[in-house]
Parts: C-alpha cells; structure tokens; sequence
C-alpha cells in the first residue's frame, strides 16, 4: 500500500515536532510538510496533495478556518482540527472534522483520532464531511466567537504541554505559582518544580486569564491570588511578595493597575 500522505499546520515549532514525532511512530506514513502559518498551509495543501492535515485552528493572519474557506470545503483534505479550546466550543468542529484534538493532548487521545482518520480514508468515507465544512463556514463564525458556546473563560489557556526527557508532560494552568522569562523561553514555576517552555512573555501574557494572571514586570508573570504584599524601596523601586515568600520586581507602569486590583488608593 502506498504511504498516507500528511500535512502539518500549526505556527508552534513544538506542537508541529509533537505531532511529527507521533506520526513518525505509525507505519505506513509520510509527512509530506509542514507548515507554520495559514498562508504556507493553503499552498502545501494545493502543492503537496495530502490526504490527511492536522490543522491548527488559532493561527496569527490566516486561521485553520480561513485555510478551509479558501481551498473550498470540496477540495479540503480529511482533516484533524488542533484547538486549544474548552470542549464546550468544540461542537461544530465535532461536526466538520474526521476529529479534533485539544493541546496538550495525550499520546492515546492522538493515536484514536489519527486511527479513527485512516480508517475513514482506506474506507472512503469523507466525502460527506465537504458538507460539514460548507456548514460551518456558512456560519460565519469560529466556536470561539459563539457567545453562547461556553462559560466566560473559553479560550484562555487551561493547560500548558512541557517536553521534559523526550516525553511530554501536561501542566495544568492552575498550579502554576509564577512564570518568568529566561532568553527566549519561559520558566513556569509550580511549587518547587520549575518547568522550561519555548514561549514568549507576551503570547503567554494574551493567553491566561487576566483575571487570574498579572504581567507584573517584562520578565514575569504572577498568579493574582498568590500575591501576598506589594513592596516599595526606598529607591523607588516596586516588587511584589508571594505568599511561598518569593518576591518579583514590578514595572512602574504597571504599579497602578496591580494597586486597583489590590484596592489599594493613592
């Protein structure tokens, strides 16, 4: 039999090298490319004819919707939508898709959906999904954009994937204490434990919760609830004291903001 041919899009180099190293373990599969932004994907789709792309949904410019919409729900491969969203928006991309799958997703969770999307293809059962596609962009809008589709913190990060050791660990977005830059990863600090991510401060920053995280300074970020003193130096200088007893420095343009949610008055 010949090889099943496959497309990755996703504009994280560590959820693509994810996804390669898990498809490298199945037999019978050639990873035909990559591709890191919508634009890249709708050429490697019309260039490369895959049959099968696992497709991240949130992408700067170009979205894996806006990929599906321009090659046309016809001519659009099988397809295994990435998401980061809760599974309360998932709906319509349960209804679109061969499967999807929501990062961090486990070594089982992917092998179910890449069998479920063989399957499907050696069976030639996708031609209907063409109609679930056309429906969904008939829609005019993403899961995301459903206000209805789920509570007040969809789509804000809930999980965070760490690579530790060839493996791929699951870091849940609530045990982490406090993150801080170092070059151009991120170290996310939980208890004792210190984790080391390929992410900028400022992707990070737009997706956790504002209403549970701080960017208390360029190189930090601070679980609000942890936050047990602001400090002032006699030189002027401003950190915060957290209530395992580590202190972080604060960014005198952002000393204002953190004093109103502390209610604290000039």
């Amino acid at each position: 039999m010949n090889p099943l041919r496959v497309l990755i899009v996703d504009d994280e180099s560590l959820a693509r090298q994810r996804l390669q190293d898990l498809l490298g373990r199945e037999p019978g599969v050639e990873i035909v490319g990559t591709a890191a932004s919508g634009e890249a994907a709708i050429s490697a789709i019309r260039n490369l004819s895959p049959q099968l792309v696992f497709l991240d949904v949130q992408m700067p410019g170009k979205t894996g919707l806006d990929v599906v919409r321009e090659i046309g729900p016809e001519r659009m491969p099988p397809t295994i939508f990435v998401t980061a969203y809760d599974q309360y928006a998932l709906k319509a991309f349960e209804l679109a898709a061969i499967d999807y799958l929501v990062k961090p997703f486990d070594d089982e969770r992917f092998e179910q959906a890449f069998r479920r999307a063989r399957r499907m293809i050696e069976l030639e059962e996708v031609g209907r999904l063409s109609d679930r596609l056309r429906e969904l962009l008939a829609a005019g809008k993403s899961p995301a954009q459903d206000q209805s589709a789920a509570p007040a913190h969809r789509g804000y990060l809930e999980r965070v994937a760490v690579e530790m050791r060839g493996q791929v660990r699951v870091v849940p977005v609530e045990q982490i204490d406090y993150i801080t830059a170092s070059g151009p990863y991120a170290e996310l600090h939980v208890g004792d434990k210190t984790y080391v991510i390929r992410e900028r401060m400022q992707t990070l920053e737009e997706r956790l919760d504002p209403e549970r995280f701080f960017r208390v300074h360029r190189s930090a970020i601070v679980r609000l609830e942890l936050i047990e003193a602001l400090l002032r130096d006699p030189g002027g200088d401003y950190a915060v004291r957290l209530r395992n007893g580590v202190r972080l420095d604060v960014s005198r343009s952002r000393v204002e903001q953190l004093e109103r949610w502390m209610g604290l008055t000039r």
